[in-house]
């Protein structure tokens, strides 16, 4: 069974789109694009039109990359003064076996009225279910039962930022059929039944702002945000080497390793300074400079972990376009010790970081259906079938795009 869905991650420095079909347990990506971005800061709109300009440029590309339109999406937005509750709800059941309706019914219940007049519902995930006297249910569907209850985790955000994020995907011709934290996906691009088992943190490294989440048994409980980031490494470059921005992020990017200490001393690289003048730069000189930044970012993430939760750590991922840069894991397990980890998206297609907030979306979106056992297809079938003629990776062992249903909101 195949299912082609859509995620998009309005970044500072970039929009990043991916298009990933699931068949059965496997994710295979059809199309991912990262384009750079305008009128964003801080995963906030500071300008409409700039920002709708570049998320229109990115759209364009993937259209053209699958030879179809894409028009409904899952949108990945910044969880920058998000807040979190826990709920409960309860229903009374008439009929033999729980079924995904339920499921969904009993959430809405404990959703009802719990929602503050300026705030608006994110996500809404489930921590268990109980059935009459049966507790600690993670999917309670088949099974039998008078009574099914469940507490669950609530996440709402500002409506006036979250509304600006909609609008613009609204004017760039896209319809948001759900949202999840830019977290929530960072999480759900390595999610294992392991980690689901612990208490870890996830740091994203973003342009301006490092993210700083706490996750329990896979659930978002906790999350703080750090005025520093990727830029400030490019500024601390082109401050000490007296170079332009665009100079400074290519060196970071293209010349630096995370840590000194494996740079070559032999190796330069050949710029011209603000002033006009050439100038050798070696991998040893800008590394330190990078390295330093880095090490202060590291170090505010860790302190951070430690303000948001006293419960024991049992790992640490950070992702983010700089946990890229040669050699990060190894300034990682220097400052964390051996159970943090830089991510490793093994999906063939977007094997690079920036892209783990479009693709984690995906897949909670699937995994949110999935409980409510439902299913949403994203694709007209006359799209579809034009897929299967463009040489994409669609495995057709059984076509369920049929028609679309209204607009999904069973959060």
């Amino acid at each position: 069974m195949s299912q082609v869905y859509t995620g998009i991650d309005l970044g500072t420095n970039s929009i990043k789109i991916v298009v990933a079909e699931k068949h059965h347990d496997d994710y295979h990506v059809l199309a991912s694009v990262s384009e750079k971005s305008n009128g964003i800061k801080n995963g906030q709109i500071e300008d409409t039109k700039l920002a709708v300009l570049c998320v229109k440029k990115a759209i364009k590309k993937a259209n053209e990359m699958l030879g179809i339109k894409i028009t409904k999406v899952i949108a990945a937005v910044p969880p920058t003064s998000c807040h979190m509750d826990i709920v409960v709800g309860a229903i009374q059941l008439n009929h033999e076996k729980i079924t995904g309706e339920d499921v969904s019914h009993v959430l809405e219940d404990a959703i009802q009225g719990q929602i503050p007049e300026e705030q608006e519902l994110i996500t809404a995930v489930p921590i268990s279910f109980r059935v009459d006297e049966k507790e600690n249910i993670m999917d309670p569907k088949g099974m039998n039962g008078e009574t099914l209850e469940t507490k669950v985790v609530i996440s709402t955000l500002a409506k006036e930022p979250l509304y600006r994020i909609l609008e613009v995907l609204k004017l760039s011709g896209v319809e948001v059929v759900d949202l999840a934290f830019t977290s929530t996906g960072d999480y759900y691009a390595v999610k294992s039944k392991k980690l689901d088992s612990v208490v870890g943190a996830v740091i994203n490294i973003g342009e301006h702002t490092t993210n700083v989440s706490v996750f329990n048994k896979g659930i978002q409980i906790k999350n703080a945000l750090i005025p520093v980031g990727s830029n400030h490494v490019d500024r601390d470059i082109s401050y000490i080497f007296k170079v332009d921005h665009t100079t400074a992020r290519n060196l970071k990017e293209k010349f630096a390793v995370s840590l000194s200490s494996y740079a070559d001393n032999n190796d330069v690289f050949d710029i011209i300074t603000k002033n006009k003048e050439e100038k050798e730069i070696s991998q040893v000189g800008v590394s330190k400079v990078v390295e330093a930044r880095l090490k202060e970012i590291l170090k505010l993430a860790k302190n951070e972990i430690k303000n948001l939760t006293k419960r024991e750590i049992r790992y640490i991922i950070i992702t983010g376009g700089l946990s890229e840069l040669a050699g990060f894991q190894y300034l990682v397990e220097e400052e964390f010790g051996i159970q943090a980890k830089v991510c490793n998206i093994m999906t063939i297609g977007i094997r690079h970081n920036q892209y783990s907030s479009a693709l984690g979306v995906v897949k909670y979106f699937d995994d949110k259906l999935s409980l409510r056992g439902k299913e949403y297809p994203m694709l007209l079938e006359e799209d579809y079938n034009r897929l299967l003629t463009t040489g994409q990776k669609i495995n057709n062992n059984e076509n369920i795009i049929s028609k679309v249903f209204g607009h999904f909101f069973d959060n």
